[in-house]
């Protein structure tokens, strides 16, 4: 796959690294314009919320202030929905303390008015269980599935340990990440059910192996390629973000919003999907853009 890279933009235009099979970057960049998307999205992930003091490079205290500029982008786009990949909160040294993080990320998540979703990351559910992050952030399921737009959206729970115990009350190794079998039954179900192409929404990394990859993902890529309808699956759980393909399905990692202070620093995206199926992430502040355009 040739890749080449595009200077980064300012803020509000975003940049796109363009990753095409022979076809030259502005072709690329042309065929996309030319095309009014399907539908539009925004994108935040590992945003680390918690009132602590900054440790290396996550400025805890200014992820409030970097969501809000995010939030604020969204409304003015006009966009129907937005989805957080996972890592709202930091760990506390007590339940109280990471309720009050949750709901602090939660209110000022909410006042947009768009439709959201949350995806469950392992530092959600740190002293919480998942019955205490679903019902603050007014979740039905950790993992479930929805339509927008024409499309087919995913929402994977990889907040299992490799034993089948649910993650919370600090009881799991962020590195033992799984999707367990009644979870992979549900996958397939879903997928056979739906008519529309689908893109999958999940935390920790279905392209890679561990630390950061689920440790068992090639059983859930080949659900997902076997399906023949996903387009894209976007992730966080990396913090510096990357871009991978297997199979023709590409998959998305979204920068980390904590990583360094003030919004200069932040990360966030919109993802445009086009009528030819090819998928576009715009990024903003310190989140690369991407472009995959299908074969």
């Amino acid at each position: 796959m040739k890749q080449t890279q595009i200077g980064r933009r300012a803020i509000l235009q975003g940049s796109v690294l363009l990753l095409s099979s022979g076809l030259a970057a502005s072709r690329e960049v042309r065929g996309s314009a030319e095309q009014t998307p399907s539908l539009r999205l925004g994108l935040v992930t590992d945003i680390h919320h918690a009132d602590k003091p900054t440790a290396g490079t996550r400025f805890y205290r200014d992820s409030l202030g970097k969501l809000e500029e995010a939030r604020d982008f969204f409304v003015r786009e006009k966009l129907p929905c937005v989805i957080e990949l996972g890592d709202t909160i930091d760990s506390a040294n007590t339940l109280a303390a990471e309720q009050d993080y949750l709901r602090q990320f939660w209110k000022t998540f909410a006042a947009s008015g768009i439709d959201r979703r949350c995806v469950l990351g392992n530092h959600c559910v740190s002293a919480l269980t998942k019955a205490e992050f679903l019902e603050i952030t007014q979740q039905a399921k950790t993992f479930d599935s929805f339509d927008l737009g024409g499309f087919h959206f995913v929402l994977l729970d990889a907040c299992y340990r490799k034993d089948g115990a649910d993650y919370g009350r600090n009881n799991f190794e962020w590195t033992d990440a799984n999707i367990p079998p009644h979870e992979l039954d549900w996958l397939r179900s879903d997928l056979d059910r739906t008519m529309n192409k689908t893109i999958v929404l999940v935390h920790q990394r279905l392209d890679v192996p561990p630390p950061y990859g689920i440790q068992n993902a090639a059983e859930v890529r080949k659900i997902l390629q076997d399906s023949g309808k996903v387009l894209a699956v976007l992730q966080g759980h990396y913090h510096p973000g990357d871009y991978r393909e297997q199979n023709g399905i590409p998959y998305f990692t979204l920068s980390a919003m904590i990583e360094g202070s003030g919004p200069d620093n932040s990360a966030y995206a919109v993802l445009e999907v086009f009528p030819d199926d090819s998928i576009r992430l715009l990024g903003f502040r310190k989140q690369k853009g991407f472009e995959h355009r299908r074969a």
